[in-house]
């Protein structure tokens, strides 16, 4: 007979310990989605090496309990917890759901009540019990059959509690654990306990006396004159702390535990949620599409395999898919081509392509018109085939992109299902996952091909009238288009990388880490292991004495923004801080970019994602340089690594200056705003004299700080807290720059009114060039969901519109070139800055024409304003 197992897990702890175990990652939705993350990993552990029978996750039903009748100070001074986990909570909810996965939470009482009372419940039924949590207080329900497992490093170590365990580690009982908290109190709970004790006293009185109650019946017996006072005057708060730390195991939970049997995931759910929250590696861990997919019949095709290209095979208007499995097109093989026009539809393998003079002609003729998919990827691969691609006149991924951004688009199936087409596979299913994908016969492979171009043949009329009713053609037709074509030439032509530069740089960073290293032990007055938060935390806090400004459940946090807020205190604190930027410099970057250079050319040929991000911003991968860390020195110097790829040419940047704090000037009509840039102020400083009520002359550089964080916050939809962490100020402080800063800018705070009240009237909103992003969440019955989408409206238009710009400008930069004769070429566009490669003899004609496209790209309330620089490597041109 199967083992009863049951697992029970803290769901608060493990949502908080994920949220501040991982950086603040967000989806290409904007959405964060750490703790998420985090949570799902562990989870996903659990189920694997616990194989549970039955299971339940415990959630915290509100912020009062039964506790605080007993002491109503009981977890006074927590902090509010912070919007950005908090909009996390549903994903938690949902992921569970489609895991089918029970969550409970109990009126009057915390998730470790639920834990413990289930936990004894089973107990007595026959289970084996094992619970998951971060709180070291639930090492008290441990016993023979339970066994209770403590997250510590990152999210899915986990060190586990059982009474052997806890006799070795503490020298007590698990029922002694109560004991130990109600002398030595709990910080995070805010159980006072005794001042003065702390773990190892508490462990020492607990060896001798065994209970709290010997203790204080026997405190003439204890030695030291002041633990002794201590004791006799906290002799109440010690005994309340002990009933406060003590877990209830007789809480009126509802249910049976037959009730909460695991019957396993469902796929589906799991899948659509881990796309929708764009957790990429995970989905492919499980395993496969939904078998409905994979068994669904689908409409008979008839098409033609040709083996002798010629001319009569292609018309006036075709459908053409160019299929490439791997991500990194760059460096992998066409697997074929398909065709569909009034003619057929048609199979070309690539042999028969390549050699065929007619398929050249056709591809290369510009009267003959294209529908295609990803039109940078089809031109970029036939590029590396001498092919140029011509005559593109509809992009199927930019269209459906366009209609509505926040739908995931993994291939050309995923589109088609939106509209009810089922007569294509998706790639998944057709070609396998992970170990299991492979590319089949030529026969199931031509239909395949020939499935996706005729699905695009379909609905192209849709898409396009679509696109058409949202007033977004022209976006499509006369910016993304180009745009996917420059893009195009720009990834084909890449960027040379100055090898030797690198690995200079790379030992330079090697010595210095050394010399910092070393450095660090002086100060600390012995040798330890640097990247051990236990073990710094042992030296910072214990050894030197610094404030202990955050603990987590397994010690003291040595976090960045711990850091950050110590770096005064001591010396040695700014020396760790530098040691991490530099290993993560030398890691990331310097390694990461030595990898993916291309062994012939010297260059890298980043990717640019021009479907992917809601606000219509592009991003880089393989390698991103949109993320090199330029604030450090360190950091800027990896742009000396990247040259022009011609003798006696030089590197040309040009930068919007604060193009996102115009946008907003020109899209909230703020009359202050629109005056300080039209006078060409320095508008950190107008706004720090605003907030803070003082003139220009009194603005200190930390008032500008402070301002300029605001400005920017503002944009970004920042938070009380996300400005507290910035800025290293409380929470209520950062509120009240923030009412400040609406009350000085009045235009401002109407248009954020203003937007949220029309998101909520259409559902989305729009930028100046009509892109869209549908907002469904923002009339969400959950406040914490509600209140992210409000925050989105406010800052897409701004965003999206900004992205725009640059993106219009890159058209007029390459129509501009093109009729000066230039021979100047776009290399790269980073956030809000192009950069280009060009000959030394071309650099006055580019002071001129860059800056008067640029800045004449669109027509703004405000001026837009555009810095440029140049120099033998981009470093140099800064």
């Amino acid at each position: 007979m199967l083992e009863k197992k049951l697992v029970l897990i803290d769901g608060n702890s493990i949502a908080y310990r994920a949220f501040f175990a991982l950086p603040l990652l967000n989806n290409e939705k904007g959405v964060h989605t750490n703790a998420v993350y985090g949570f799902t990993m562990m989870l996903m552990k659990i189920l694997e090496d616990e194989k549970p029978t039955h299971i339940l996750v415990a959630f915290d039903a509100g912020k009062t309990t039964f506790r605080h009748k007993t002491y109503s100070e009981y977890k006074g001074g927590r902090q509010k917890t912070p919007p950005e986990l908090s909009e996390q909570f549903p994903f938690i909810r949902e992921l569970l759901d489609a895991f089918g996965i029970p969550q409970y939470e109990l009126e009057n009482y915390e998730a470790d009540d639920i834990i413990g009372t289930l936990s004894k419940r089973a107990e007595k039924e026959g289970f084996q019990v094992k619970v998951i949590s971060g709180d070291k207080d639930l090492t008290q329900l441990c016993s023979e059959k339970t066994t209770v497992g403590i997250t510590r490093k990152g999210i899915t170590d986990i060190e586990e509690y059982t009474p052997d365990h806890i006799k070795e580690k503490y020298g007590l009982t698990p029922e002694q654990i109560i004991d130990m908290k109600g002398l030595m109190g709990d910080a995070s709970d805010n159980i006072p306990g005794v001042p003065g004790v702390g773990e190892k006293t508490a462990i020492k009185l607990l060896t001798e006396f065994k209970s709290v109650e010997n203790l204080l019946n026997s405190i003439d017996q204890v030695t030291g004159k002041k633990l002794k006072e201590k004791l006799e005057e906290f002799k109440e708060q010690a005994l309340m702390s002990k009933e406060l730390a003590r877990i209830t195991t007789e809480a009126p939970v509802d249910f049976e535990l037959m009730e909460i049997e695991y019957e396993g995931l469902q796929k589906d759910k799991v899948i659509k949620l881990f796309k929708e929250l764009a957790f990429h590696s995970l989905l492919d861990k499980i395993s496969g599409e939904s078998e409905a997919e994979e068994t669904e019949p689908m409409e008979e095709i008839e098409f033609e395999i040709v083996s002798n290209v010629q001319s009569h095979i292609f018309a006036d208007n075709n459908v053409f898919y160019v299929e490439v499995l791997e991500d990194n097109y760059h460096y992998a093989d066409i697997i074929g081509f398909s065709v569909v026009n009034e003619k057929g539809k048609f199979f070309i393998s690539v042999e028969n392509a390549l050699k065929s003079e007619a398929f050249r002609e056709w591809a290369e003729d510009e009267t003959k018109k294209k529908t295609v998919y990803d039109a940078k990827r089809s031109e970029v691969v036939l590029r590396h085939h001498q092919i140029h691609l011509k005559g593109v006149e509809f992009d199927f991924l930019l269209a459906s992109y366009i209609i509505n951004p926040s739908e995931s688009i993994d291939d050309i199936a995923s589109i088609a299902k939106r509209y009810n087409f089922t007569s294509v596979q998706s790639d998944e299913a057709f070609y396998g996952k992970g170990a299991k994908r492979k590319i089949p016969d030529e026969e199931k492979l031509a239909e395949h091909l020939v499935r996706k171009a005729a699905a695009m043949e379909a609905l192209k009329e849709k898409l396009e009238l679509e696109l058409k009713e949202n007033q977004q053609y022209e976006l499509f037709k006369e910016l993304e288009m180009p745009l996917s074509l420059i893009l195009a030439d720009m990834e084909y032509q890449g960027v040379k990388i100055d090898i030797n530069r690198l690995r200079e740089m790379g030992h330079e960073i090697n010595e210095q880490l050394k010399e910092i290293e070393n450095k660090i032990y002086d100060l600390a007055g012995e040798k330890f292991n640097i990247n051990s938060p236990k073990q710094l935390g042992v030296i910072l806090f214990e050894k030197l004495g610094l404030p202990v400004m955050k603990k987590t459940k397994t010690g003291y946090s040595t976090s960045a923004d711990v850091l950050e807020k110590l770096e005064h205190e001591h010396e040695i604190v700014r020396e760790i801080l530098h040691y991490r930027q530099l290993g993560k410099l030398q890691s990331t970057y310097i390694e990461g970019l030595l990898k993916v250079v291309d062994p012939k050319t010297n260059k890298v040929h980043t990717r640019f994602n021009q479907a992917l991000t809601q606000t219509g911003r592009l991003s880089s991968t393989d390698p991103n340089l949109q993320n090199i860390p330029i604030r450090l020195e360190e950091g800027r110097k990896i742009r000396q690594a990247f040259i022009p790829s011609e003798k006696d040419w030089v590197i040309f940047a040009a930068d919007y200056s604060q193009i996102e704090l115009r946008v907003l000037a020109h899209i909230a009509n703020d009359e202050k705003l629109i005056q300080a840039f039209k006078e060409d102020l320095d508008i950190h400083t107008k706004t720090a004299m605003e907030v803070f009520h003082v003139e220009k002359e009194e603005v200190t550089s930390n008032m500008r700080r402070h301002a300029k964080a605001v400005n920017f916050g503002i944009v970004y939809g920042i938070s009380d807290y996300g400005l507290s962490q910035s800025l290293g100020i409380t929470r209520k402080e950062a509120a009240k720059f923030i009412e400040r800063y609406l009350e000085s800018y009045p235009g401002v705070k109407e248009y954020m009114e203003e937007i949220v009240k029309d998101a909520k009237q259409k559902g989305y909103v729009s930028t100046i060039l009509h892109r869209r992003r549908y907002l469904p969440e923002i009339t969400s019955r959950n406040y914490n969901v509600r209140s992210f989408a409000e925050r989105t409206a406010m800052n897409t238009p701004i965003q999206g519109s900004a992205a725009d710009i640059i993106k219009k400008a890159m058209i007029d930069m390459a129509e501009r070139l093109k009729a000066e004769g230039l021979k100047t070429r776009l290399l790269l566009q980073v956030h809000d800055e192009l950069i280009f490669e060009a000959p030394k003899d071309e650099i006055e004609k580019l002071k001129e024409i860059v800056p008067d496209v640029m800045e004449n790209a669109v027509e703004l309330k405000v001026p837009l304003k555009v810095d440029y620089s140049f120099g033998p490597t981009w470093f140099d041109a800064k």
